[in-house]
């Protein structure tokens, strides 16, 4: 009797997770003599617990059910950890799965290290040529492709529409009446305008492009994290916060930006698709129609959100390529990334799926896309994923007033430096 799919649970150690992975010498499967897929392959998921990844470990389970000589051994592991655990075992080549779900900022990292198999050429890429160009964008290194595109994402201002009904304001178009209708959602409310992450610098993105930044140039390999738009753009978060416009938080600030908004402590919050199904669990939202969504607000030189996303790559150390190819194009083709999208209003990568019954007139996909479709891209280098570790020590102290504006972009640029052997 054959086992069906094998789920570990979210605080899994990885020294468990070792004893099921496709890196181990004891994996094995490829392809019968009649060409049918068989043995075992682990998937490292990195959605979200409790709204996302059923969804996930369910359409996997779907693969099982075409391919029965295959067990699918589903790994969650939290997204915070993934980078560093799959790097930790790909290198002692123990303990790697043949699959993971991969950020798109940590695709050519990976790549860089000899980590991802190339895809070019395999049945991973099935109908390669649907992809959304950006989508495709963040999959490629050297000249070759190491990931298939399996979602896509930007941000926007999640706002609770009777909150602003109360309050007598109108959806802010930029940070100026970003800060005018909190203030006044305080005054005729009491409940602060807007809650801005402050324990991860990616929420910041939006206020570095909004001020005509960014956090490198790679075309001329020059840091510009640390030049006069990115100083403007810390001095903006600083203001929104000790104004009163925006609360933040130094520690756990998913848990509690979900937690305020949800409960209807505070009116805004800024976001992405993937946090819309857990939000719709909050009390505020028991009625879907109260979430709205806009754009990020403008800052003094531009408007925009950075384009996200995950990928699906595979170990180049598998002892299962065929199976973890054909899982891969099955995680992420036509027919997987409509269900994703309709149950978990998360954006595909396909072109051909946003015609599709149930995608075509999703709410939610039909405002992220023109969001997505002007998203600012990422550098795709090697060391795009570890920019953010120097960036949030200080952007965080910048808003719990530890250091200045100037200070905190100074650090920033100098620790980018170091890490970028040779750049400006």
């Amino acid at each position: 009797m054959r086992r069906g799919i094998t789920a570990t649970a979210l605080a899994v150690t990885l020294a468990l997770a070792v004893t099921a992975c496709g890196g181990d010498d004891t994996s094995d499967g490829g392809k019968s003599a009649g060409g049918e897929l068989s043995g075992k392959v682990t998937w490292w998921d990195t959605s979200t617990v409790g709204s996302e990844d059923k969804v996930f470990e369910q359409l996997a389970e779907g693969f099982e059910k075409l391919h029965p000589k295959v067990d699918v051994v589903y790994v969650n592991v939290p997204f915070g950890d993934a980078q560093n655990k799959f790097k930790n075992a790909a290198q002692a080549d123990s303990g790697a799965p043949d699959v993971i779900r991969s950020e798109v900022a940590w695709t050519p990292e990976f790549a860089d290290l000899g980590y991802l198999a190339p895809l070019d050429g395999t049945p991973a890429l099935k109908d390669e040529k649907d992809f959304l160009p950006q989508a495709a964008a963040s999959t490629r290194y050297a000249d070759k492709t190491y990931a298939v595109p399996q979602v896509i994402d930007s941000m926007g201002i999640f706002y609770n529409k009777k909150i602003f009904k109360e309050a007598g304001v109108e959806v802010p178009a930029s940070v100026d009446e970003l800060k005018a209708t909190a203030k006044t959602i305080k005054s005729k409310t009491g409940k602060t305008g807007l809650y801005l992450r402050g324990d991860d610098a990616y929420w910041f993105l939006s206020f570095l492009y909004g001020e005509g930044g960014n956090l490198v140039d790679a075309d001329s390999k020059t840091v510009t994290v640390d030049n006069a738009a990115g100083v403007k753009a810390l001095t903006v978060v600083k203001d929104l916060v000790d104004s009163g416009a925006a609360q933040t938080d130094a520690t756990d600030g998913w848990e509690n930006m979900q937690a305020a908004f949800k409960d209807g402590k505070v009116a805004m919050m800024i976001n992405g698709p993937w946090a819309v199904t857990d939000t719709y669990g909050g009390a505020q939202f028991k009625d879907r129609a109260n979430l709205g969504i806009a754009p990020v607000p403008a800052g003094s030189a531009a408007q925009g959100a950075p384009q996200g996303g995950h990928n699906l790559a595979v170990y180049a150390g598998s002892k299962n390529l065929d199976a973890s190819y054909a899982f891969t194009e099955y995680m992420t083709s036509a027919e997987s990334q409509t269900q994703v999208a309709q149950k978990l209003s998360l954006l595909p990568t396909r072109t051909s799926v946003y015609t599709r019954p149930g995608v075509a007139d999703n709410e939610i996909v039909g405002f992220f896309k023109p969001v997505v479709d002007k998203a600012v891209e990422r550098p795709w280098i090697p060391e795009t994923g570890s920019l953010f570790a120097p960036l949030v020590t200080e952007y965080t102290k910048v808003l719990t007033g530890q250091t200045t504006p100037e200070k905190g972009a100074s650090a920033t640029g100098d620790a980018y430096r170091k890490l970028l052997k040779g750049w400006k």
